[in-house]
C-alpha cells in the first residue's frame, strides 16, 4: 500500500476521533481499511509460505496450510 493511502487512513481515523466523519468519509475509511488489511493478509501469507521449521535433529520442512487465507 502507498505512503499517501495510508496517510490517508491516519487522517481519517484523527478526524474520527476528534469529530465526525460525513457519510462519504466513512465510506472511503472503510474500503481504504479493508484494502489495508487484505495487502497485510497477503504479505503474512508470502512470508508464511517461505517459512522453514527447523526440528531438533536438524532436518527442515516447509509450514503446511491448514486453511486457506
Amino acid at each position: 500500500m502507498d505512503k499517501h493511502r495510508i496517510d490517508r487512513i491516519n487522517f481519517l481515523a484523527h478526524k474520527a476521533r476528534a469529530s465526525s466523519l460525513t457519510p462519504e468519509e466513512q465510506l472511503e475509511q472503510q474500503e481504504l481499511r479493508r484494502q489495508y488489511v487484505a495487502e497485510v493478509r497477503r504479505n503474512l501469507a508470502i512470508t508464511l509460505e517461505n517459512t522453514l521449521i527447523e526440528r531438533p535433529d536438524g532436518s527442515r520442512e516447509k509450514l503446511k496450510k491448514s486453511r486457506p487465507i
